[in-house]
């Protein structure tokens, strides 16, 4: 993704619902895929109304990871129904919104989203939140703290022109071989000969 992904302020469970849902997605994957494939995704799950989604079966989650306008990761697909079912637990008993604002250190939410939500890690939370227009720490020292380089440029050994430059070689075991028979010895010929 080239720069930071835009922020919204979402009017409804169901603006939530997406923003975690591309989180899923791109789990392991290029955001460039997930950005390709999601008018699709969107199409497939309802356009992320919530109830329709937490209602979703286990032969419509199939469905789903049969169709080629999405990405087919079945668990992946699970999740965001799992997702829709764990949002709407945490509307009913009071305010998803307020269950976000509850928390007053961003470290303490982030692991409680992790904990409820599958296929959200540590950047899964910071992106949703971000996008979500809550209030997360600085990107840079955050990816600091959790030791991610996104974008870092690492040098290459220089390479001789024309050629590759030769690989090390691995140490070998020897390959297991079937055992030879032992071949009789001048001594051992001498040796019966003389008795």
């Amino acid at each position: 993704m080239e720069g930071p992904p835009p922020r919204i302020k979402p009017r409804s469970l169901d603006d939530y619902l997406e923003q975690l849902s591309r989180g899923v997605f791109q789990a392991g994957i290029s955001w460039r895929v997930v950005e390709v494939k999601w008018a699709g995704i969107r199409a497939a799950f309802h356009r992320f109304r919530v109830e329709r989604v937490a209602r979703m079966s286990d032969r419509e989650i199939d469905e789903v990871a049969q169709d080629e306008r999405v990405i087919r990761s079945r668990p992946k697909i699970a999740a965001v129904v799992h997702n829709a079912r764990t949002l709407l637990d945490l509307e009913r008993a009071g305010g998803f919104k307020r269950h976000l604002g509850s928390f007053h250190e961003y470290e303490e939410l982030a692991t409680d989203l992790k904990k409820r939500f599958k296929f959200v890690g540590d950047s899964g939370a910071y992106h949703f939140l971000y996008t979500v227009s809550h209030p997360v720490p600085d990107w840079h020292d955050w990816a600091k703290a959790h030791g991610i380089m996104w974008g870092a440029k690492t040098k290459r050994p220089a390479r001789s022109p024309g050629r590759s430059a030769p690989r090390g070689r691995k140490a070998s075991r020897p390959s297991p071989r079937a055992p030879r028979p032992r071949s009789k010895t001048r001594q051992g010929t001498k040796s019966r000969a003389r008795r």
